[in-house]
Order: C-alpha cells, then sequence, then structure tokens
C-alpha cells in the first residue's frame, strides 16, 4: 500500500517530532553512557532504544505515553545497570566480560582465538589495520569488552599499566 490517510501521516509527524524531542532529552538526563556500546549491555539498550522509537513512530497501536514509559525504562534500566556495575566488582564480572589477549609479544594464542570464536585473518586485518606488517612489531592484540580489537605496538607499551585485567596476558591472575 502506498497510501492510507492524511491523519496517519499526520500522526507520524506529530508522534515522530516529540517522540525524539524525548528521546534526546532522555539520553541527555540519562548520560553519556547510555550510547557508549562500552559493553554488550550498552550496545542492546542501543538497539532497543532505536527500536522502541520506530516502534511509537510506526504504530498507531502503541500509545505515545505507553512509547515515553518504554523509553524511560530502558533508559532507567541502563543507568542503575551501569552504576551497580561501577560499584560492585562482583556485579560488573556477571554484566560484562574481561577483555582477552588474542596476541601477546607477537605470537597468537591460539586457545584465546577459539574462545572467542576468531580467526588468525581477523586479527591480522586488525594489526594490518595500524600500519604493522608483522606480528613481531606487536606486544599484544587485545578482544576488547565492546568486540573491538585493540593493537597496541612493542614499542608503544611501556610499563604495560593499562594491561592489567586482561585474560591471558602475563600477569592475569583470572
Amino acid at each position: 500500500m502506498w497510501f492510507d490517510s492524511w491523519a496517519d501521516i499526520l500522526r507520524v509527524l506529530i508522534v515522530g517530532a516529540v517522540s525524539y524531542a524525548t528521546l534526546v532529552g532522555v539520553l541527555r538526563l540519562s548520560g553519556k553512557r547510555t550510547l557508549s556500546q562500552l559493553n554488550a549491555f550498552d550496545f542492546i539498550i542501543t538497539v532497543a532504544l532505536g527500536s522502541t522509537l520506530a516502534t511509537i513512530l510506526l504504530s498507531s497501536d502503541v500509545a505515545y505515553a505507553e512509547g515515553f514509559a518504554a523509553l524511560v525504562l530502558l533508559a532507567g534500566l541502563q543507568f542503575i545497570v551501569a552504576g551497580v556495575s561501577a560499584r560492585w566488582p562482583g556485579a560488573r564480572r556477571t554484566i560484562t566480560t574481561r577483555p582477552t589477549a588474542l596476541v601477546v609479544d607477537g605470537q597468537l594464542q591460539h586457545h584465546e582465538l577459539r574462545r572467542n570464536r576468531l580467526t588468525e585473518s581477523e586479527v591480522h586485518q586488525a594489526v594490518r589495520s595500524t600500519g604493522s606488517g608483522d606480528l613481531s612489531s606487536v606486544a599484544a592484540v587485545v578482544l576488547e569488552t565492546n568486540g573491538k580489537l585493540s593493537v597496541i605496538p612493542a614499542k608503544t607499551l611501556g610499563s604495560g599499566s593499562a594491561m592489567s585485567g586482561i585474560i591471558g596476558y602475563p600477569g592475569d591472575d583470572r
């Protein structure tokens, strides 16, 4: 169907503008972390907020008040979970994963690659994207909690103080 009625289009325009303004307001009140995608839970909230906004816009079965409540609920839950995980290490371990070393001192960690379902090719691609063509020049490749690969060249490792808490990195006590 190409067109139902002008009333439906007007509803989308009005509810869309109000819902967008509401979402911006909710995000401003809930803080920067709500859309940061630092971990899987943050990513889920971002997708859920977008899906909720789309439902408010396109479904005449969802009243604006219900959509507003859903947006506030999602942002509120993210705020609570982020606060709890920041204050209690046990909760943080339950909610988020720890970063994992996939390369240590230029050597691929095959066990960690298998455990995280990654290929050597994906690690090589990450290393090449930093301009390096040789694993021996890499101190570490870390699979971060948000799924990104961080490449730390040997020449910039320094004291390695940023490497604490990484699974499979020397000094990790799991």
